[in-house]
Order: structure tokens, then C-alpha cells, then sequence
């Protein structure tokens, strides 16, 4: 079952956010429900940002501290980014 909440933790809301957000510095900022600074596919009553780092699939924490690591977005595993439309 897929969350209807863009803010619940899943692989599918990670490619859901960052088909809407760019791609700055070097990785994807992304905003989902935590428990005490992990990602929670529930809603816990917080949203705290994450940042997705393609170029080694990790996620980290709103410290930079790793939580996860995601090969279906690992750069080196085959990871493309979404296009973007330009205006």
C-alpha cells in the first residue's frame, strides 16, 4: 500500500518529492514525518528535512548524519535524475 501522505518515508515519496524539487548543491532537500531524526513512514506530529545525496544514495539527517542508504538512487547503481521542465 502506497501512503497518500507525501511526508510518510517510502522509496516511492522520495521519487515523488524529488520529481518536484532541485537538484542544488549537490543533493535533493526532502521533508518527512521523523521519530527522534529517522524517517517514519508514519505520521509522528513532526516533519523535519532530509537530504538525498545521489552520488552515494545516502540519506542524511538535518545534521548531515547518515540515516540510510538507497541504491535505487545511487548515482553509481544506475540512479538518472528526473527531467525538469525549464521556463
Amino acid at each position: 500500500m502506497i501512503p497518500s501522505d507525501l511526508y510518510s518515508f517510502s522509496e516511492v515519496n522520495i521519487a515523488k518529492q524529488i520529481e518536484k524539487i532541485s537538484f542544488t548543491l549537490g543533493f535533493y532537500k526532502l521533508r518527512f514525518h521523523s521519530l527522534n531524526g529517522i524517517p517514519s513512514a508514519s505520521d509522528t506530529g513532526t516533519v523535519e528535512d532530509f537530504y538525498l545525496y545521489p552520488s552515494g544514495g545516502t540519506l542524511r539527517d538535518c545534521n548531515f548524519n547518515i540515516v540510510g542508504y538507497y541504491a535505487k538512487f545511487d548515482t553509481y547503481k544506475g540512479f538518472v535524475h528526473p527531467k525538469k521542465e525549464t521556463t
